[in-house]
């Protein structure tokens, strides 16, 4: 079949697709005015029941799958989870859309209600439209309108809204490779609609080492320093030694991964917390600091590490840069916790989920996919590294640099462009056309 034939006989999915702008629009507002909070973990089972009455009346077997005994789950905050599964009329490759469902923290900035799901000019804004319920909506919208003009196909369909991806999705993708749910003989294609662009086929990410430093001093008064040893300093001699050598050297390593922006195909580390001394007080106390040298002083470090980068590299050169400083300064020790790692994960340009959405990218687009990798990390480091499945890739709908962000919105017209890439390699992958 020509392109010109296969689109013409896919015109009638297309148009599915444009008819339920209007639906899509509804489901999007409706899974962001559910405040699933990351942490705590908060509402995961309102959004798993809102999914599993939504994919049931479109004819989807539905699982509710908790993830005992995972990072943050508890009675309070289970780690709920829905896979759904839509079987064809015969045998076939098994096509499987992943969206975690979990949020980050609002923060400050909004000029739009976070939860309120407002329609303003084509864009919905609120806390995950963007990373990740716009595309979670438009993967939904993609399966109902293939099933409504493809009743006849070969293998499966597969939904799932997952848990805590925002905090590693341990209690998430992570737990249902596990158990199985992502076994090549039962999965054959992921896609993750995470916010790459509509035009984009992420093929992969960066790998992660977040690690607290703490160094440790003497108490002592404060108007007498002399007499104990002041932890913040020995800090600052840290982010000091930090600034001279270690930015430096990352900054001048270049990744083959083509990583979006420019900026992240080099090293890169964040400071994402620092604390020394006594705790900090409630808001509204008015109490004055009591006059103390600190003893104690921890930063938190995120560094984003590259494919041509080894773990051991990456943990080695901080060790080292410590251990130097221990024998540079007086009284200094430190200790060092790992919090969690993630290597780097990449599919191969010319794998099969690859080529079909590039492929259909351009069909929908009217111009070439763009290859890139993910400057952070997602849920295809389980999907490839537990479940051993390679044939995955992250493509949605939305803006990466909006993620996370104030005022985050997502743009229908970009849900629908994007719902109907993911219904073409559908119909491709399930040999209806």
């Amino acid at each position: 079949m020509t392109d010109s034939s296969r689109m013409k006989d896919q015109a009638p999915l297309m148009q599915a697709i444009t008819d339920r702008r209007d639906v899509l629009i509804a489901l999007t507002q409706d899974l962001i005015r559910i405040p699933t909070l990351n942490p705590p973990g908060a509402f995961y089972r309102d959004i798993c029941d809102y999914l599993d009455q939504r994919l049931r009346k479109s004819g989807f077997a539905t699982q509710l799958i908790r993830a005992h005994g995972t990072p943050g789950d508890s009675d309070k905050y289970p780690r709920w989870n829905i896979v759904a599964r839509r079987d064809g009329t015969r045998a076939g490759d098994c096509v499987h859309f992943n969206s975690h469902i979990d949020v980050v923290e609002v923060g400050q900035g909004w000029t739009q209600d976070p939860f309120g799901g407002a329609l303003i000019d084509g864009k919905i804004y609120g806390r995950g439209a963007c990373d990740m319920k716009g595309g979670l909506a438009a993967s939904i919208i993609a399966a109902e309108a293939f099933l409504a003009t493809h009743a006849d196909f070969a293998g499966a369909i597969e939904i799932s809204g997952t848990a805590d991806e925002e905090s590693g999705g341990y209690g998430g993708v992570a737990y249902l490779a596990e158990q199985g749910f992502f076994d090549p003989a039962r999965v054959q294609h992921v896609i993750i609609p995470e916010p790459l662009h509509k035009d984009r086929v992420c093929l992969g990410h960066r790998g992660g080492w977040w690690a607290e430093i703490e160094t440790h001093g003497e108490i002592a008064h404060g108007s007498m320093p002399f007499l104990g040893d002041c932890a913040v300093r020995h800090m600052g001699a840290v982010l000091a030694a930090f600034e001279t050598t270690l930015y430096p050297a990352m900054a001048a390593r270049r990744t083959d991964m083509p990583v979006v922006p420019d900026g992240a195909r080099s090293s890169t580390m964040n400071i994402n917390s620092i604390h020394g001394g006594q705790p900090e007080f409630a808001a509204g106390d008015t109490s004055l600091p009591a006059h103390c040298v600190p003893d104690s002083c921890r930063i938190m470090i995120d560094r984003r590490f590259l494919a041509e980068e080894s773990i051991d590299q990456v943990r080695g050169e901080v060790t080292a840069l410590l251990e130097e400083l221990k024998m540079q300064r007086d009284k200094f020790s430190y200790d060092l916790r790992e919090i969690n790692m993630v290597l780097p994960s990449m599919t191969d340009r010319d794998a099969p989920v690859v080529q079909v959405i590039a492929d259909e990218i351009e069909k929908v687009l009217g111009r070439p996919a763009e290859f890139v990798a993910s400057p952070g990390t997602y849920d295809q480091k389980h999907i490839d590294r537990i479940g051993k499945l390679k044939n995955c890739i992250a493509y949605g709908p939305g803006l990466l640099e909006l993620a996370h962000k104030p005022d985050e919105y997502i743009g229908v017209d970009d849900m629908i462009d994007s719902a109907q890439v993911m219904a073409g390699g559908l119909a491709i992958i399930t040999g209806v056309t």
